[in-house]
């Protein structure tokens, strides 16, 4: 397998919140894009682990997504450790991406950092090649992606760069309703979170116009970069 792109999220709906509309955009030009989700999300205030599976599913069906898996870390409790790492490093051997997307480097849930620390590690890591993994009983190969790229969550951090995603906006807003359990629902009585409230799609919606602003355009998802993205024509640039 040899995606173009893979994301890591701390949680399921992680993604689709906050990079769904980059990864549509690129699988509509032809590239390939998975996800590698961390945990089941089983501390979620709403819903279940159970429940989350089968919307991960289906978000990955609407957003045409060619690869998902998910690590089963454990939610809230996952640790950089050896044994983290090294499942982190199976999948990015797995899949040689290109580009990685990460979670937010700080953010309102103590996983989001976390998790973004985690995986930037894993794929540094992944690029050495005495470091022995293997896949289905099979050695995998040294592999390290081009670049990682931290998608902006909850607190606003300032972008590094901004992906215009206003083709693709309608899509990434149906993945998120597919994450039915999460959000708000007038004939839903499980507890209220601070994404099931009823103002939280304006919310939503108006980070992808601030975002978009920045670059001139409608809808927008903004990342952060440890190193400085290259372009080798200026004229490329928005």
């Amino acid at each position: 397998m040899k995606l173009d792109l893979l994301a890591f999220a701390a949680h399921p709906d992680d993604v689709e919140l906050s990079c769904s509309g980059t990864l549509v955009k690129h699988i509509r030009q032809g590239k390939k894009a998975g996800i590698v989700d961390l945990t089941r999300g089983e501390l979620g205030t709403r819903g279940s682990a159970e429940l989350r599976d089968k919307e991960a599913a289906e978000a990955s069906r609407i957003m045409g997504i060619h690869y998902r898996h998910n690590l089963r870390l454990r939610d809230g409790f996952f640790e950089k450790n050896e044994a983290s790492l090294l499942a982190i490093i199976q999948q990015i051997r797995l899949c040689q991406p290109d580009v990685v997307l990460a979670n937010a480097v700080a953010d309102r849930h103590i996983d989001h950092g976390r998790a973004a620390d985690l995986v930037a590690d894993a794929c540094f890591l992944s690029g050495l090649r005495k470091i022995e993994t293997s896949w289905e009983g099979k050695p995998q190969t040294a592999w390290r992606p081009k670049a990682v790229y931290h998608y902006i969550q909850d607190r606003y951090i300032r972008p590094d760069l901004v992906v215009d995603i206003t083709d693709s906006f309608v899509i990434k807003l149906d993945s998120i309703k597919a994450f039915s359990s999460q959000f708000y629902s007038a004939d839903s009585e499980e507890p209220m979170t601070p994404i099931s409230t009823p103002d939280f799609a304006a919310f939503h919606e108006a980070r992808a116009r601030e975002m978009g602003r920045i670059i001139s355009v409608t809808y927008g998802e903004g990342f952060t970069a440890a190193r400085a993205p290259g372009v080798k024509d200026l004229t490329e640039l928005l």
